[in-house]
């Protein structure tokens, strides 16, 4: 296949991309708890982050596709098993429908005794049979465990073997309250119609191909094993390719300097609609920018999660947020929730495409922040630092 110039197809791919993970339309999947089950069929999986400096990434994925969604949309998924958590490639919700490929990992953990929830196997009955008796737990109701007379145990154990019991599919957790699980037993929480057969490793392959062309509009082959090593899993994922494009359902591009890539033909040809640019706030753990790679490669913007270097090595802040105005990642602002103060702080606001004419994008920034600010139960906004300098002062009069 000759080489096509990246830079005339670029900007097509780009909306390809965004439209494909809803970001180019406001109310893209619907409105309301039935958009949320939407949006999870549709990307694969939303992932679940422990960090609360905001709103925690998985209810901010979310609000950023369902502008009316309210974290109780997610928690009520749960309790009516439509939606249930598992290791997608980090802690994860995904649909119901989609337990069945989550079981070769669940088999695999429970056939590896060394897996890094290394559990005491006592332990792990002990705690299925206090399940099996006594109803769904929270790993804090085994810390009254320890002070019964002779017991052996206590919550840090008991807390692995929990974890350990829902990585193999003993157990599944069946609500939440913020980051506080509770278990239960598998069979109490999966509904019977449920399909549980295991999937051949080539219908496994099948399922990452539907997922991430359905969430992305084109991928590769690095995207689709991302964090997974199986040589049969890339051996099918190749084949399963190769056979979509001779049926020429997708496409493969061979872009300049780019790894090829694997694209739908429907939406190759299609038109893509672009309405007026808007900004969008994403979380650092949001589907369209969790593969870093691919984002510098097609839009240019080089992103890295700093909360996790140094202090003194950050170079944007703590918890910076991709800023994305229409099809263009024009700079991130690092964000924190003053919740006693009810205050959104935009700690350092950074503009670093400055191809846009600030007029452009002002407005829709302003109503996006105070938006934010209202997702997030703050009642004002303030911002302690802007770059460039030139952009602070009208930045600051509009907020304020």
């Amino acid at each position: 296949m000759n080489k096509i110039i990246h830079q005339t197809l670029i900007p097509k791919l780009k909306l390809i991309t965004l439209e494909s993970q809803g970001l180019l339309k406001e109310s893209y999947f619907g409105k309301g708890k039935n958009a949320v089950l939407i949006v999870l069929e549709h990307l694969g999986y939303i992932q679940i982050d422990t960090l609360s400096i905001i709103e925690r990434a998985h209810h901010h994925t979310l609000w950023t596709r369902i502008p009316d969604y309210k974290p109780k949309h997610l928690d009520e998924l749960v309790e009516e098993k439509k939606v249930f958590e598992y290791w997608f490639h980090a802690a994860s919700y995904l649909p119901i429908e989609d337990f069945r490929f989550c079981l070769p990992q669940m088999l695999d953990v429970k056939r590896n005794k060394f897996h890094y929830y290394n559990a005491d196997p006592k332990i792990m009955n002990y705690v299925m049979e206090i399940i099996r008796k006594e109803g769904p737990k929270k790993a804090k109701d085994f810390e009254s465990q320890k002070k019964r007379t002779g017991t052996w145990w206590n919550w840090k154990p008991t807390k692995i073997a929990l974890e350990r019991l829902f990585m193999q599919g003993d157990l599944m957790i069946s609500s939440r309250e913020g980051m506080l699980k509770t278990y239960d037993l598998t069979k109490k929480v999966l509904p019977k119609k449920i399909n549980t057969k295991i999937p051949t490793p080539f219908e496994f392959a099948e399922y990452l191909v539907k997922k991430n062309l359905s969430a992305h509009g084109f991928t590769d082959l690095k995207q689709i094993t991302h964090l997974r090593n199986s040589q049969v899993l890339k051996k099918n994922i190749v084949e399963i390719l190769e056979s979509l494009v001779l049926e020429k359902k997708i496409q493969k591009i061979n872009l300049e300097n780019l790894p090829s890539i694997y694209i739908k033909s429907e939406l190759l040809e299609k038109k893509t609609k672009y309405q007026k640019p808007f900004i969008k706030l994403l979380s650092p753990f949001d589907n369209s920018i969790i593969h870093r790679e691919r984002i510098n490669d097609f839009f240019g913007f080089d992103f890295k999660l700093e909360c996790y270097i140094p202090k003194e090595k950050r170079k944007f802040g703590y918890f910076s947020l991709p800023i994305l105005f229409g099809d263009s990642f024009i700079g991130r602002v690092d964000c924190k929730t003053h919740r006693k103060e009810k205050e959104l702080e935009l700690i350092h606001l950074y503009i670093e495409n400055q191809d846009f004419e600030i007029e452009s994008w002002l407005e829709s920034f302003i109503k996006s922040i105070k938006n934010f600010a209202e997702f997030n139960n703050c009642e004002s906004v303030k911002i302690t630092k802007v770059s460039p300098i030139k952009f602070e002062k009208i930045i600051k009069r509009l907020l304020n």
